[in-house]
This record gives C-alpha cells, structure tokens and sequence, in this order.
C-alpha cells in the first residue's frame, strides 16, 4: 500500500471517529498522523456546523492544531472526567492489546486514556495483526541513569535502541524524558512485560497499551470497519 493510498484510509477512519463527538462532550484527542486527519474534521464541523467541545491532548502537537480551529483546549487537571477519547495506534491485536508510542506521546496519551471512560482508537488496516511487538515497544525513561536501564533491557534480551532524531541527538518527549525502542518482533506475554517494564527503575511508562480500548475504527479499502472489544 503506498502513503496516498494509507493516507486516504486514515481520513477515511478519522472522519468517521468525529461522528463520535456531540455538543458539550470533553473529548480526548490523541496523537499521530491519523488523528490530524479527525482534528481537521473536528475543526471542519466546528466551523460548519458550530459543533462546540471542550477538547484535552495528548500533545502540544495536537494541542497548536486543534487551537488554530478554534477548539477549545483545556489542561487534564481542569476536567474531572473524559466522555471519549479518540486516538491512533501503532499496533492492535485481536485481543485489543496494543502498541502506542511512535510519535513519543506514550505517557500523556496513558493518562488521557486512563481517564476516559471510552477509548477509541483509528487505525488503517496496516496496523491490525494477530501479535504486537513487530513494531518497537516504546518506553519512556528518564534521562539520568538511563544508559543502565538500556544495558538491564539488553541483558533480558529486549534489544532496546534509544531513538534519536535525524541530528543524531536523542528525541525528548513533552516531559524532557528520553525513548527506548524495544525491538521485540513477537509479544508473547504482553502483561508479563508490562509488569517487568514498569517495575523497572528510571522507566516512567511504557507503551502496551492492554484491553483498555473499547472500539477500534480501521480504514478499510470497502469503508471504515468497527471492531467492538466485548472484553471490556
């Protein structure tokens, strides 16, 4: 599948998430390049139809866009709850355990969602599969000591890369705090592993994101599909 070809099934998915979002609602609003897509339609309703919603991101990213729409953004902490919040994923299994992460938003985006009380994520199909770990595991770790934490991960055999930038300096997230890439390929034992992670000194959160998402949208080349989690 080449990127216009991606692109139209993540606007096709994004589109169809903004259906979910009512005058009044606090909603939740991820990261990545398929939320961009909802935001701009968010943005289109609310010019349009006069669609009024009180927004909380996941990132300053998300934040500067949203804002230049005229949606109104508020810190976490101002809100006591989140009605939905609606974002992308790197990976999504048939268990709805997932991957999240490659745009480094990893731990505001676990706050937002933990806070919400509906998770929907959009993804094209690319992102669907039967095991996550293909794509790296990201966890956030914090700068001081973390070369050791890189050398426990590699001792466990997690393969972890720390993620640079294209200048070759190492990529902060909105917390200042650095990246590890875990290059796994197969996650047998997702819980396991997010026990191990989390319990480790210097790592501040990890990106499996396990059984929390309620409703996945997938771009489909037929029309968005929904995969509703009955786990949940």
């Amino acid at each position: 599948m080449d990127k216009a070809q991606q692109d139209a099934l993540k606007k096709a998915a994004g589109i169809e998430a903004a259906k979910l979002i009512e005058n009044g609602m606090i909603a939740g609003l991820g990261t990545g390049s398929t939320v961009k897509f909802l935001v701009d339609e968010l943005g289109r309703r609310v010019k349009e139809e006069g669609l009024q919603f009180t927004g909380v991101t996941t990132s300053r990213r998300t934040q500067a866009q949203a804002e230049s729409y005229g949606i109104k953004i508020v810190d976490i902490d101002d809100v006591d709850h989140i009605d939905v919040t609606i974002d992308g994923a790197d990976e999504v299994d048939k268990n709805f355990n997932g991957i999240k992460g490659g745009g480094a938003a990893l731990l505001w985006e676990k706050i937002v969602a933990t806070n919400s009380d509906k998770i929907v994520w959009i993804v094209d199909e690319s992102k669907v599969v039967d095991t996550i770990g293909k794509f790296p595991l990201p966890v956030e770790v914090i700068p001081f000591g973390a070369g050791h934490v890189i050398k426990k991960f590699e001792a466990k055999g997690y393969k972890p890369v720390l993620r640079l930038d294209a200048d070759g300096k190492e990529v902060r997230t909105d917390e200042n705090n650095y990246v590890v890439d875990l290059h796994l390929e197969k996650i047998e034992h997702p819980f396991e592993l997010a026990e191990d992670l989390i319990n480790t000194v210097g790592v501040v959160e990890h990106g499996l994101f396990l059984n929390m998402v309620d409703t996945v949208i997938v771009g489909d080349p037929n029309g968005p599909r929904v995969l509703t989690n009955s786990n949940k």
